[in-house]
């Protein structure tokens, strides 16, 4: 099973300072780079692009909820056609800055809490859909590998765009095939349980689940995240694995 690395970056803002970008950008394989909604600003964008090129990473558009001061994590009650603006927004944003770089947007990932309903909720997950369908560049959508994959591919089909299926190295399954709350217990892996997660996935497609069941998951690429210095290393030992 061939895995793809993706990172969500760009999050920084004015003086505010969020993740160690240049040590991360190495080892991916694939940039989420925020669209200054939830976060980013033009020159974080345009600073986070000119390392995605310079390390030969694919270049994805990581748009979330109109909510600096939340960080996007907070879901809002916006409508499918206020959710296809924001996203053709957000997007053209990337895009733009991208091509004065030299760059291509690729893919588009949603950040934080669009993410979670976008995966809960077929609304928004249609209107996600509907946006990429209708940006006039060919675009992927990531969402996260679940057992409801053959579904999300039909619904893909239905607006003629393109999944990438990502899953977790560092958050625990639970049975459902959905990410264990953060609020219980074994949430958030050690490196150690991360470490065989992500072997797991790679030999055998799947992950144990927190009751211990053994969950098939199609996955194209592996979430990864490096805020601090055992994130970094931990990303380097993911990418030896994977090799």
């Amino acid at each position: 099973m061939s895995l793809q690395l993706n990172c969500d970056l760009g999050e920084s803002y004015g003086s505010w300072t969020m993740g160690l970008d240049a040590a991360v950008m190495p080892h991916i394989d694939q940039a989420n780079i925020a669209c200054g909604f939830h976060a980013g600003d033009p020159l974080v964008m345009q600073k986070t692009l000119a390392l995605a090129k310079q390390h030969n990473v694919t270049v994805g558009a990581h748009p979330g909820y109109p909510d600096l001061v939340g960080f996007g994590r907070r879901s809002m009650n916006c409508s499918s056609a206020e959710i296809i603006a924001f996203m053709h927004y957000q997007m053209s944003a990337m895009s733009g800055m991208a091509k004065a770089q030299g760059l291509t947007l690729e893919y588009v990932k949603p950040h934080g809490a669009l993410y979670n309903d976008m995966m809960a909720n077929i609304e928004v997950r249609k209107a996600i859909m509907q946006a990429i369908a209708s940006f006039p560049e060919p675009l992927v959508l990531m969402l996260q590998a679940t057992p409801a994959h053959n579904i999300h591919l039909a619904e893909a089909n239905e607006f003629n765009i393109k999944l990438w299926f990502e899953a977790f190295a560092d958050r625990c399954y639970d049975d459902d095939g959905k990410l264990l709350a953060r609020t219980k217990p074994g949430a958030v892996h050690s490196k150690d349980k991360m470490l065989a997660q992500v072997l797991q996935l790679k030999e055998q497609g799947t992950v144990t689940t927190v009751s211990g069941n053994t969950l098939a998951i199609h996955a194209d690429s592996l979430c990864v995240h490096g805020d601090n210095i055992e994130g970094i290393n931990a990303i380097e030992a993911i990418r030896d694995l994977i090799s």
